[in-house]
């Protein structure tokens, strides 16, 4: 199970890259440490998913840390892509599998 999440990690990288989301710097470090959820104050949610959600999933993957009980990112995902014109379908289909994989752990 641990393979399929990175795996799905990957992809989501992948499609981040594909629709020109994957920034080549990183936000600042008081950007990063927001209290809020999803760093809504301080990063945008490709942001987010780039610089705090893989690189902690990987973490704990490398780790054998136990995983989040729940998650829930791909409703987060529509929102935020909502009344883009970007082609969000792959994107938001592997942020439903992470969830899944890592809702069911």
């Amino acid at each position: 199970m641990h393979t399929d999440i990175a795996e799905v990690l990957i992809d989501i990288e992948a499609h981040l890259r594909q629709l020109g989301l994957w920034d080549k710097i990183p936000p600042s470090s008081e950007a990063l440490a927001s209290t809020e959820p999803f760093c809504v104050d301080t990063l945008t949610l490709p942001q987010w998913l780039q610089f705090i959600f893989i690189p902690t999933i990987y973490g704990m993957l490398e780790a054998q840390s136990p995983l989040p009980d729940k998650c829930s990112i791909a409703p987060m995902a529509e929102e935020f892509f909502r009344g883009t014109e970007l082609s969000i379908d792959e994107l938001i289909a592997a942020l439903q599998r992470v969830d899944q994989l890592i809702s069911d752990a």
